[in-house]
């Protein structure tokens, strides 16, 4: 792991520490089906070349994904997914120590990066294994996570991509989300997920419209005062679009706009496409904010 990202992923006494550069994470996916074509590798290897550039733009963090989150996305097997990842994450592991997160649901994958040398599994259904499952409060992706020592970041999405990621018609969305998160929480501490490795993902987009998500970010305080690190993620997402009625290829200002808001809030870690203009804006904020 990289000597100076690796120091922000440690036990902390509180997120909201003043002493703490925001940190970016870098997309880089290996599908056809993304929405976004940004940092879209067409295999392992292209994806394992593409990630230093980001590095070198800023990142702090790459975030490898196989499968699209997108409304309506084909859902992959692990052993798809795995045969998608190949040796990406081995391959930066070895020429790189920057933090290597990989986007999964499927334990087995899960078990397969982790021994290539990833650091975090980023989870979109909070260590559900999917959706669909009768017991969810049971799955091998703690295990997994727990033995091998993972931080994991659990993110607030009800319902999955079959859906459409239609609003859900929240009473009070953010103490829908924290409750939901809360109780996700609670199953990764018991499996033996030390609180220091767990990160919050509100979901921002994910079975939310415009409104919900509006609310939901003036109320990420509350989040961060449960005392995990949060990671939010706008990169071009619906929510941009359908305030300023843009394409997702026109979306970088409204995008860099929610990044700058989640990190004055006090959120550590943004999920982006666009790592160099990202890294900028968020320099600026912890100047501004920190003295950094």
């Amino acid at each position: 792991m990289n000597d100076n990202a690796s120091q922000y992923l440690f036990p902390h006494a509180h997120p909201l520490q003043k002493d703490r550069k925001t940190l970016v994470m870098g997309i880089v996916n290996i599908t056809p089906d993304s929405f976004s074509g940004r940092n879209a590798a067409a295999s392992a290897e292209e994806a394992a070349s593409r990630a230093p550039a980001l590095v070198e733009e800023g990142a702090d963090i790459i975030d490898f994904g196989a499968e699209s989150s997108r409304p309506h996305a084909t859902a992959l097997s692990a052993d798809e997914e795995i045969a998608r990842i190949g040796d990406a994450v081995a391959r930066l592991r070895a020429e790189s120590g920057v933090v290597i997160s990989v986007d999964t649901y499927h334990a087995e994958t899960a078990a397969v990066v982790m021994e290539q040398g990833a650091d975090i599994i980023n989870d979109i259904t909070a260590l559900r294994g999917g959706w669909g499952r009768a017991d969810r409060h049971r799955t091998e992706m703690a295990a997994v996570a727990a033995a091998t020592g993972a931080h994991v970041v659990l993110m607030h999405m009800p319902s999955g991509p079959e859906t459409g990621l239609v609003d859900e018609g929240y009473g009070d969305v953010v103490a829908e989300v924290r409750d939901f998160l809360l109780e996700r929480v609670e199953l990764a501490e018991r499996s033996g997920i030390a609180r220091e490795r767990i990160w919050l993902d509100p979901g921002f987009g994910f079975s939310k419209d415009f409104e919900s998500n509006r609310r939901l970010l003036l109320g990420l305080p509350s989040l961060l005062e449960l005392g995990y690190g949060v990671l939010c993620g706008f990169s071009r997402k619906r929510m941009v679009g359908d305030a300023l009625g843009l394409p997702a290829d026109e979306r970088l200002e409204g995008s860099l706009a929610l990044a700058v808001m989640a990190a004055m809030f006090g959120a550590q870690i943004i999920r982006v496409h666009d790592v160099r203009e990202t890294v900028r804006a968020l320099r600026m904020v912890d100047a501004v904010r920190h003295g950094l």
